[in-house]
């Protein structure tokens, strides 16, 4: 297993939830961003700078990306990739994207974006609370343990 985080917009605190991880489990974490991110030295979390850009970084996880690894990401339209590709989709607030969901979280993007383009001001998300880093949190603990769990034979 490994983690991709979409590192241009992931929040700190979200970032420490999973370096922290990394370090404790020693899983494969890349963090993907146009702009280089402050990250733990550790041979198993690694920053990936890709060019500056509209969804380069995004573009270059969902290349990247394999069935059963673990995308951080708060985009839906690569949410959407990484599940097709049969990857897991979390975002930073602790919300699993699911092929059960996917589809009616980008005709609702979809729908904001033609709102805002009309003119129409429709305001962003609201802060990153506790509930959400704790959710967050929890969800990640138990995709680590699943994966770090003894294999019987």
């Amino acid at each position: 297993m490994k983690i991709w985080v979409d590192a241009d917009a992931c929040p700190k605190a979200i970032r420490e939830t999973i370096t922290k991880a990394a370090e404790r489990t020693g899983i494969l974490c890349t963090f993907v961003a146009n702009h280089s991110i402050p990250l733990p030295k550790r041979q198993n979390i690694v920053m990936l700078q890709v060019e500056s850009g509209f969804d380069v970084a995004d573009n270059e996880i969902a290349k990247r990306v394999s069935e059963g690894e673990l995308v951080i990401t708060s985009d839906i339209p690569l949410a959407n990739d990484v599940i097709e590709k049969k990857a897991m989709a979390l975002s930073p607030r602790g919300e699993w994207f699911t092929p059960d969901n996917i589809k009616s979280r980008l005709n609702i993007r979809d729908f904001m974006d033609t709102m805002r383009s009309s003119g129409i001001q429709t305001g962003g998300p609201s802060a990153l609370s506790q509930a959400d880093k704790r959710a967050f949190a929890g969800h990640l603990d138990r995709v680590l343990a699943k994966y770090n769990k003894p294999q019987n034979s």
